[in-house]
């Protein structure tokens, strides 16, 4: 993309209205704007970096064996009302009534939908275990709604519904659910602590929360460190494995973060104290057991081997996707802007022309800009005739993660400079050089 036919409209000052980090780069950046109170539209930059993160959660969904679909937004209220959840939700819950009278609301969440789907079409063990899962726009009516996207009223979100036979089977689904979610975000260069949570309005007493290491975080996090050693993305993992997803989860607890909430000082007492750590932590999603709890309000069941008839046995399971843009930017930026991981930012490279309509100068960043282009790479060519320091201050606050710099003194010399966001440093390569270093950075991304 050539930024001069982009629709980038960034801003110089800080909005005085932005209370933290995410929410100040991100109206800074040109990424969202302010549609009313928690609502936002998503401009041309945030809405790439959050379909980069939900072609990552899609991609460990399918990989760990869920199934996507998708619900409405809309639903009739008379689900609710068999769940007991239409009035007892709270004032969180958008209600409505369409023209004919009936009550609708606006979708907080959707396990009566996806169980009154599987109870239409589902009615034999030999179909299960079944994980169906949605990525779709949620809206809770938060009282005070605020932080940009970490807390607004309307949210993207992926919500999974696993339905099994058995207890164990179910809880397999909900270990299953961990392991994929951990290297979900790993993938998106972000350390997710898994810790013991409130099932709050979705019920059930078996849940995980995934924070977030973050300055801002809403909660205090007390854990071990050597938990931020733990890595995924190298392992082979057999998602049908009962063995390996639950010795995961017992790698993750046996180090057992806990919120400041829940802490009590002889928690760490077996912990050595040089590895005791406290932070601020970003809930960026979470996982619930909560057994036969809507099946048998709502009548989901099926015939067992011995032709029983059972309520299946259910959990659900969420990542905030709009809500991770914000919790990116909130662990990974500096004082000139955002400092995006190669697995999510918007662009790969960018191209800062120092010297534009210099016939050398822009036929080098012609040949960049189409090598790139062809190695499967989206550079984003700042081709503007705007001064060297606006460029770099542009390309510095919108954070991607790779720069190439051309400029008349460096093509004397047959070189360009390719540099570092997150580190700053800065090597002079070759064009040639400088397109197989940048491909090769992102080969395993």
């Amino acid at each position: 993309m050539r930024l001069s036919r982009y629709f980038l409209p960034v801003l110089k000052e800080n909005p005085t209205e932005a209370q933290i980090v995410s929410h100040r780069l991100m109206l800074r950046a040109g990424m969202i704007k302010q549609a009313s109170a928690g609502i936002y539209s998503w401009l041309p930059l945030g809405f790439k970096v959050m379909r980069k993160i939900e072609d990552i959660v899609h991609q460990e969904q399918i990989r760990a064996g869920h199934i996507p679909m998708l619900m409405p937004t809309l639903q009739s209220a008379d689900l609710w009302r068999e769940s007991g959840r239409f009035d007892g939700y709270g004032e969180e819950m958008l209600r409505m009534k369409d023209r004919q009278g009936r009550d609708m609301l606006f979708s907080p969440t959707a396990e009566e939908m996806f169980t009154d789907v599987f109870r239409a079409h589902v009615n034999s063990y030999k179909d299960l275990p079944l994980t169906l899962y949605q990525v779709q726009w949620k809206f809770r009516d938060e009282i005070r709604p605020r932080f940009g996207v970490m807390r607004g009223r309307e949210f993207y979100m992926k919500d999974g519904y696993n339905f099994d036979l058995s207890k164990e089977d179910a809880l397999h689904a909900y270990n299953r659910h961990l392991v994929s979610y951990l290297r979900t975000y790993e993938r998106m260069g972000l350390q997710a602590i898994p810790m013991r949570a409130d099932s709050g309005p979705i019920g059930g007493d078996y849940t995980h929360e995934f924070l977030v290491l973050a300055d801002t975080g809403e909660s205090e996090v007390f854990y071990d460190s050597k938990v931020t050693d733990i890595q995924l993305g190298e392992r082979e993992i057999d998602y049908d494995s009962v063995h390996q997803c639950q010795s995961i989860l017992e790698e993750f607890t046996a180090l057992y973060a806990r919120t400041g909430e829940t802490h009590e000082a002889n928690q760490f007492g077996s912990i050595p104290k040089e590895r005791q750590r406290s932070a601020r932590g970003i809930e960026v999603g979470q996982i619930f057991y909560f057994g036969t709890l809507y099946s048998e309000k709502l009548g989901a069941l099926v015939t067992d081997d011995q032709g029983n008839k059972v309520p299946v046995h259910m959990g659900s399971h969420g990542i905030g996707v709009s809500r991770l843009v914000g919790a990116i930017i909130e662990a990974s930026h500096d004082d000139k802007g955002i400092i995006w991981p190669e697995g999510v930012t918007p662009f790969h490279c960018g191209i800062v022309n120092l010297k534009q309509g210099d016939d050398d100068t822009d036929a080098a960043c012609e040949a960049l800009y189409s090598g790139l282009t062809a190695l499967g790479l989206e550079p984003l060519y700042d081709d503007r005739k705007e001064r060297a320091g606006g460029k770099f201050a542009t390309m510095d606050l919108i954070g991607l993660p790779w720069r190439i710099t051309v400029g008349p003194r460096g093509l004397k010399n047959g070189v360009v400079e390719v540099t570092s966001r997150r580190s700053g440093e800065s090597e002079e390569l070759p064009i040639e050089q400088a397109l197989t270093r940048i491909a090769g950075i992102y080969q395993h991304n």
